[in-house]
């Protein structure tokens, strides 16, 4: 019984996550900036990562947000401008113009990108177990945290 009271405990607390864990972003002081549409998409792209177990790595949206956020503070390197058209492709679809969509990423740009999104998903789990040590869930935070050097995105 108490197996299956943690077991329960823990999806509660993996669910509340997906709503209330902050978006990471590269420079707090454009985090205003970041549009309604998006972090309700990382809220359903959260909800939908968890419906189907997956774990270890952000949601396309939030590796949109941490990027666009960037673009605002650096210039980016050109896979990851490449990077960033891929993940409004992703995210917005249809909505993207067709001089701006990017159906797909080479091999680099592809691990790139899978190393931003483990990286976020790691930076989102320390803020919010920070943030619940002490004392402070704040739903659709945000998070300062500057990328890895590796990443590139390093002024």
């Amino acid at each position: 019984m108490i197996h299956l009271n943690n077991q329960i405990d823990k999806q509660i607390d993996a669910l509340v996550g997906t709503l209330t864990d902050p978006i990471i972003v590269f420079d707090p002081g454009w985090a205003d900036t970041l549009p309604d549409w998006l972090r309700g998409e990382i809220e359903l792209q959260r909800l939908a990562q968890l419906a189907t177990g997956q774990e270890g790595v952000a949601t396309d949206a939030e590796a949109l947000a941490y990027v666009s956020n960037a673009s605002l503070s650096v210039p980016l390197r050109s896979e990851w401008v490449e990077i960033y058209q891929y993940l409004l492709t992703m995210v917005m679809g249809g909505k993207v113009p067709d001089e701006l969509r990017k159906e797909g990423l080479g091999g680099y740009e592809m691990g790139l990108l899978r190393e931003l999104k483990e990286w976020l998903w790691k930076q989102r789990g320390k803020v919010a177990a920070q943030r619940r040590r002490e004392g402070k869930p704040e739903a659709r935070a945000q998070a300062a945290t500057k990328a890895p050097v590796q990443l590139g995105l390093g002024i």
